[in-house]
């Protein structure tokens, strides 16, 4: 009898100890699931419904052969795969024992979860871009490791763009591993119910983007005000200073888009207010920021402890992280804290309650999503257990929901410009207006370097809105040359971002007035764009000027990236697919179509190579023409950075 079945456009595949389904899922892609329970899950996690694709099946004496438009399978009575793109094999399942010719692997855990693995064989011409986003200094991760797992400063979506035309999107929740290494492509969950992959053909990045934004969801429309400048530090201690700082870049002529109220302004963890000790009239105050054009954004932590008048409620209806194992607390932070579990419709429906009523109702219609992965120490997801099941099996997820509960709360509230600043991100997270950042980083040109690549492999995960702390989060010496320079060639990156937010936890000066003695958490040093000396500020203030410039270009590229899932900060190779230079290219990138931005991220650098496409390319300081397909050396003092337009663009007109 044959291993091979046939159900409408499905190929079913079962032996001893395994049910496997492969099926059309969207035009040119394929859906694997695959378990040794003897039946699969109709779990589709954040993967969207696809219209039914018309996909032929046909079965032979040894294997079976699915075809879906460019993406074809062959699947032998062993129980191996191989992947076709037109015919031509880009992915090919390897046995992990050989001699037993067994695929895939099952470790049982204990009733229907096991940990599973899937390997497939490397392929030296490959490069790989995505897997969310690490502090790692890797852009091309062919020869990394990966763990899947969300933590400060590291966000793991499980997706990847192969150089050699295919997206391999893992859909699963799971805590795991990924590895992409020069011998073979591994990945793994440490707990689920079934295995659960789509595979992606398309013949540029771009088609293939598109497709996985039709997997996954596209990003709603940009924010009219989101392109402009965002003012951040940690922290305005109470709301006269907050508006002493609006006012002066109001006195100042300086364009502000949005001013952020950073943590501890609330009564109590879990309480989701703001102290009226330090913050009399937020109501007065959003209305005057809104007068001076200012949007008013604020922080909440899904944080909770039994201090908060919320607790007990939640508690007993299952609102909250529980542990399997002993007391409630997983975050150590002024006392013991456990979490929100968004993953309960119920929750979502409470806390957005209690937000609509204490901020929204207030004015403040924009949220930053705080230690959104969430942060839990010791990282033993196996001992938490939220509303979707165990953290082990489901700990990924938890950033997707907690942004949409504020996406669905703000939606119901009329609201139809949704963004907001969240610190980690799941499959899917882009269509509830996640404006990820790149976590608590340090103050340095290290940590500047990596940032541009984590700001590109995140763009290959259907995340288009992105950016990082303008100088870094931590360790920064305001007063030093080293940060001054540092603030300067980070600000320069940042108005070729998605969003430019300068934000820190500056080092306190000896001068700096305590504003409020016995504070429960105080400010940091300054961290406005005339605290950094004589020399930087009119430098800021000039980039922040080009910025508003550029403003209509970027609302011309988001408007793209909500319906293509094009991102607008984007690998060379995303618009030079045939260049093979590109797909090395680690420190410069595409903003837009017609801008390719060369950041410089070294101290005491002002000179450095770009690489130029085909084409012909004008340098913004000078106007001076270059023919591409080769390398030049650009120069660059701090009060310049390097940029070229494509010859025939207007935007050139931007940087006069």
């Amino acid at each position: 009898m044959s291993v091979f079945q046939v159900q409408g456009n499905k190929l079913i595949f079962q032996k001893r100890d395994e049910l496997t389904i492969l099926e059309p899922w969207g035009k040119d892609n394929l859906r694997f699931k695959s378990s040794p329970n003897a039946r699969l899950t109709e779990e589709n996690w954040n993967l969207l419904p696809q219209l039914e694709t018309e996909g032929t099946v046909t079965i032979e004496k040894d294997k079976a052969t699915i075809t879906n438009g460019k993406i074809s399978a062959e699947m032998f009575a062993s129980g191996k795969i191989i992947y076709y793109k037109d015919g031509k094999v880009i992915l090919t399942e390897r046995s992990e024992v050989a001699f037993f010719m067994k695929y895939r692997d099952y470790r049982a855990l204990g009733g229907d979860n096991h940990r599973a693995t899937v390997i497939f064989e490397a392929n030296e011409q490959e490069h790989f871009y995505g897997l969310g986003q690490e502090q790692n200094d890797c852009f091309d991760l062919k020869g990394s490791t990966s763990q899947l797992i969300h933590k400060n400063a590291k966000s793991s979506i499980p997706f990847v763009y192969s150089s050699i035309g295919y997206g391999f999107l893992w859909n699963n929740p799971a805590i795991g591993r990924c590895e992409l290494t020069n011998n073979h492509s591994l990945w793994e969950a440490n707990s689920t119910k079934q295995i659960d992959y789509v595979v992606i053909a398309g013949d540029t990045p771009a088609e293939i983007m598109e497709k996985y934004a039709d997997l996954t969801g596209h990003a709603p429309k940009y924010p009219a005000w989101a392109s402009g400048f965002w003012q951040c530090k940690l922290r305005y201690e109470d709301q006269e200073e907050l508006l002493e700082v609006a006012r002066e870049y109001k006195k100042r002529g300086i364009p502000l888009a949005a001013i952020v109220i950073d943590y501890f302004h609330w009564t109590e963890q879990g309480e989701w207010k703001l102290d009226p000790k330090y913050w009399p009239d937020p109501k007065k105050m959003c209305e005057e920021l809104e007068e001076m054009g200012i949007k008013t954004i604020i922080s909440i932590w899904p944080t909770i402890n039994p201090a908060s008048e919320n607790y007990s409620y939640m508690d007993e209806r299952n609102m909250l992280i529980r542990t399997e194992r002993g007391q409630y607390g997983i975050f150590s932070f002024y006392g013991q804290q456990t979490y929100i579990d968004p993953s309960n419709p119920e929750t979502r429906e409470y806390v957005w309650d209690r937000v609509n009523e204490n901020y929204y109702k207030n004015g403040i219609k924009s949220y930053w999503l705080d230690e959104a992965e969430p942060e839990i120490g010791p990282a033993h997801f196996d001992n938490i257990r939220l509303h979707k099941g165990n953290g082990e099996e489901v700990g990924l997820i938890y950033p997707y929901h907690y942004s949409q509960l504020f996406y669905e709360g703000l939606k119901k509230a009329g609201e139809t410009e949704i963004i907001s600043l969240t610190r980690a991100a799941w499959i899917g997270s882009q269509r509830f207006g996640a404006l990820v950042w790149s976590g608590d980083i340090p103050s340095t040109f290290e940590s500047l370097r990596m940032s541009v690549k984590t700001g590109l492999n995140m763009a290959m995960c259907g995340i288009p809105w992105w950016n990082s702390d303008i100088g870094g989060f931590w360790g920064a010496d305001i007063e030093s040359d080293y940060f001054r320079e540092l603030i300067v060639r980070w600000f320069q990156f940042g108005i070729f971002c998605p969003v430019t937010r300068l934000h820190g936890s500056r080092k306190r000066t000896p001068d700096q007035l305590e504003r409020n003695p016995g504070v429960k958490e105080r400010s940091g040093g300054d961290n406005e764009i005339w605290s950094f000396g004589e020399k930087a500020y009119p430098i800021l203030k000039g980039l922040i000027e080009l910025r508003e410039r550029l403003r209509p270009y970027i609302h011309k590229y988001m408007e793209i990236a909500s319906e293509t899932g094009a991102p607008v900060m984007r690998p060379m190779f995303f618009d030079y697919p045939q260049d093979e230079i590109c797909y090395s290219l680690d420190d410069q990138y595409m903003f837009g179509e017609d801008i390719l931005f060369a950041p410089i991220v070294n101290q005491g650098c002002i000179n450095r190579k770009v690489y130029l496409p085909a084409g012909t390319w004008i340098e913004v300081n000078d106007k001076k023409e270059y023919e591409g397909s080769c390398y030049i050396e650009l120069h660059a003092e701090l009060d310049k950075f390097i940029a070229l337009v494509k010859k025939g663009s207007d935007c050139i007109e931007i940087f006069d």
